[in-house]
């Protein structure tokens, strides 16, 4: 601001309390303009956000493209780029220290599951591990989904980051 007044004899000789009231007045506007100016894209763990960006409980389960006889090394490796590219900071996060955790340890029925869990959507999925909204029936029961929560909650408070591609 000093730069900008310094060619500016005249207001560097008004004094502060009219500097202020320069600077300080407020634009006024119609209902319209105010709701045509509002964020569209409301804050994480708002109730707007989380009313506007979740699915529906009865929404049906996402269309799967079905691989059959794929390599189960060939499913991991899959598995672990699509952890790290889902578009949501927030997910890649957690699902790429997930799937670096525990990707080597799963079996192909686990592996299987957790590709049908990676289908839906990116708010859904965030939402439920972190606890804010329930999953729907076909997720209720899901032993991978409860290891994922754990996995959030990090109880043993360590820091991640994104895990290196090999």
């Amino acid at each position: 601001m000093l730069l900008r007044l310094a060619g500016r004899k005249s207001l560097l000789r008004t004094p502060t309390s009219s500097l202020r009231n320069i600077y300080s007045t407020r634009l006024v506007f119609s209902e319209e303009k105010r709701a045509e100016l509002k964020d569209p894209w409301p804050l994480p763990h708002t109730p707007k956000h989380m009313e506007g960006s979740t699915s529906p409980e009865n929404a049906p389960p996402p269309l799967r493209l079905e691989r059959p006889n794929e390599p189960i090394d060939r499913m991991r490796a899959r598995l672990v780029y699509q952890t790290r590219k889902r578009g949501m900071l927030e997910n890649d996060l957690l699902l790429s220290t997930f799937a670096k955790e525990q990707l080597s340890d799963m079996g192909r029925a686990e592996l299987e599951e957790f590709d049908r869990l990676l289908d839906e959507l990116d708010w859904d999925i965030y939402y439920w591990v972190t606890d804010k909204k329930l999953p729907p029936s076909r997720w209720a029961n899901s032993p991978i989904l409860e290891k994922l929560k754990v996995h959030v909650r990090n109880e043993g408070k360590v820091v991640r980051r994104m895990p290196d591609l090999q």
